[in-house]
């Protein structure tokens, strides 16, 4: 390469990496200025001050701030967070933290909202809320919000929740399939969304799983009703497939007495969860596993294809 060219080329290679630069640096500002907007940073309740950020992260760095949970977050699409910690006047152990996560999508929020949750304690924000005395998170939109008190203050928690609640403006609703799962036995507050590996099983792919409980023998049971969510129905049909031979392998495959609904369908006993029916309606897979009572389950299935759009 003559030395014309040369200088040429580096002049153009310059460019592109200055141009890269603020391409990235322009990305990172719009990711903080979309979570940052949302961080209260004015309207505080009177005696509270912020003390320590706003700090933002993005995929690259988030493991500088929630090591042990950042792979979690990014399976559900994490795409850029914001973290500040606010403080009482009077008081100065008197704190609370709050983390904001754009998560991308509403039913990514709803996902990791439903792994956080291990029981029903609504707080009345957001689409779907948790509160106690040490805590609060809730999703709305494409966001997923934690607050954490180290002392004792449900009423300060449920402020700042509401006080971010209200500078949400993304309007979408919760996860459609939320509302497929028949009422009738549910435990509140049960339904979970996995991005991948659905009870466990990766030709599942993603899906919801919710938590029933039935009586069995003057005793009481929990079993899950499961919808997974696969490409197409010919994707559907093979991790059908799949599932026949997983439990050849492992269990028992049953024939006879399947729920006569005019769809493909699998009937078995699982060693690990028990026994198991399996539905195909076109993209979808649903079923129930750990259950007791077939004529029930079968009642709830035939409520779960029906919902099922």
């Amino acid at each position: 390469m003559c030395g014309k060219n040369r200088d040429m080329f580096h002049r153009k290679l310059i460019v592109f990496f200055v141009l890269t630069g603020i391409l990235v640096s322009f990305k990172t500002s719009l990711w903080a200025a979309s979570v940052g907007s949302l961080i209260p940073k004015k309207d505080l309740p009177g005696e509270w001050a912020l003390v320590e950020g706003p700090q933002f992260y993005t995929r690259k760095t988030l493991f500088e701030h929630i090591d042990g949970e950042a792979e979690l977050f990014l399976k559900y699409g994490f795409q850029s967070s914001g973290f500040a910690v606010y403080e009482n006047k009077k008081n100065h152990e008197d704190q609370v933290e709050v983390d904001i996560y754009d998560l991308g999508n509403v039913v990514h929020a709803f996902g990791i909202f439903s792994r956080f949750r291990n029981e029903n304690r609504p707080g009345g924000f957001g689409l779907d809320s948790f509160l106690d005395d040490h805590s609060a998170f809730f999703y709305q939109g494409k966001y997923f919000v934690v607050l954490h008190a180290p002392e004792s203050n449900r009423e300060i928690l449920r402020k700042f929740s509401e006080s971010i609640s209200s500078k949400i403006s993304d309007p979408s609703a919760p996860p459609k399939e939320i509302g497929y799962f028949p009422k009738k036995g549910l435990n509140p507050g049960s339904i979970q969304y996995f991005p991948e590996g659905l009870l466990g099983h990766q030709f599942l792919r993603r899906g919801f799983h919710a938590t029933y409980t039935e009586e069995f023998e003057d005793q009481k049971k929990e079993y899950k009703l499961f919808l997974a969510i696969l490409k197409d129905s010919q994707e559907a049909s093979s991790a059908l497939k799949a599932y026949k031979e997983d439990l050849s392998k492992k269990g028992n495959v049953l024939s006879g007495g399947l729920i006569e609904l005019g769809t493909r369908a699998l009937k078995g006993e699982d060693p690990y969860r028990g026994k198991v029916m399996v539905l195909q309606k076109g993209f979808y897979l649903l079923g129930a596993v750990g259950f007791e009572k077939e004529e029930e389950v079968e009642n709830r299935l035939a409520e779960l294809i029906k919902n099922v759009k």
